[in-house]
């Protein structure tokens, strides 16, 4: 992270803050995902930071983001999104987005791909209305309240065994970024959620869809009635991992969008 800068900017009536590798060069904005960070997209920013501006915002209720009483849904976050595009005037960059970050940018993109060059969904939160009311109603809510209650060093020691096959500076990452989410982030669940079909329909930039295998939110069916639906999106698998894509193939993922940020300029 040598010579990244840690920046904020306003928007929408409160501190947004982000890091930033700079340079003159095109621009790539990586979105995380719930109870993550920017700072968690460290390992992939490295591998792109030599070939682009690659810019990594915290979401609001997340990392060193302000923390609004109201205004978690996705239009939210979709505008938040803008608001950094804007303040940090940047030509048409290519959004980059992981889980909940993969469904804000597919919002961003649908109402404004004209300022966009491409996208990138890395198994974005596409969740059935039914899904969304399941994980609503589930105890996720109460899992993180348990772990904030806790030390941090507790939750570290326990996903290094838990998650003993991530590195450990992913671990830390995440670990850190856990214990700045707010309870408020989690109204992001709260149905219905958008409707990923018609944001797909919509898309006219280049796009890729990135799944993983076991465990992923978006199935290898689900990918291929997207692709169906828009001849701009294609789709790209890397089976050893779950949804977790970004912590556990880094490498294999920063070559993947390497490999598609090399095609919007060929």
């Amino acid at each position: 992270m040598a010579g990244w800068v840690k920046g904020t900017y306003e928007g929408n009536g409160m501190e947004m803050h982000y890091l930033r590798t700079c340079g003159n060069k095109p621009p790539v904005v990586l979105l995380h995902g719930l109870m993550t960070s920017g700072a968690c997209w460290t390992p992939v920013a490295r591998a792109l930071e030599k070939d682009y501006d690659v810019i990594m915002p915290d979401a609001r209720g997340h990392g060193n983001s302000g923390v609004p009483d109201q205004g978690y849904l996705y239009e939210n976050l979709a505008a938040d999104v803008v608001s950094l595009i804007d303040a940090l005037d940047l030509v048409s960059p290519v959004l980059v987005g992981h889980s909940m970050g993969g469904m804000t940018a597919a919002v961003v993109a649908s109402r404004n791909s004209k300022r966009l060059r491409g996208l990138i969904l890395v198994d974005p939160a596409f969740l059935t209305l039914q899904r969304q009311y399941e994980v609503h109603e589930s105890d996720v809510v109460d899992q993180h309240r348990r772990i904030l209650s806790g030390s941090r060093e507790d939750f570290s020691a326990e996903m290094r065994v838990r998650r003993s096959d991530r590195p450990h500076e992913i671990i830390e990452l995440l670990v850190q970024a856990r214990f700045q989410t707010s309870i408020r982030a989690f109204e992001i669940l709260t149905p219905p959620p958008p409707d990923y079909v018609q944001l797909i329909s919509t898309l006219d930039i280049p796009s890729l869809l990135v799944i993983g295998g076991v465990g992923s939110v978006v199935s290898p069916e689900m990918a291929v009635e997207l692709a169906e639906l828009n001849q701009h999106l294609k789709v790209i698998q890397i089976a050893e991992t779950g949804h977790g894509i970004p912590y556990d193939q880094p490498d294999r993922l920063s070559a993947v969008v390497q490999t598609f940020l090399s095609s919007l300029s060929a």
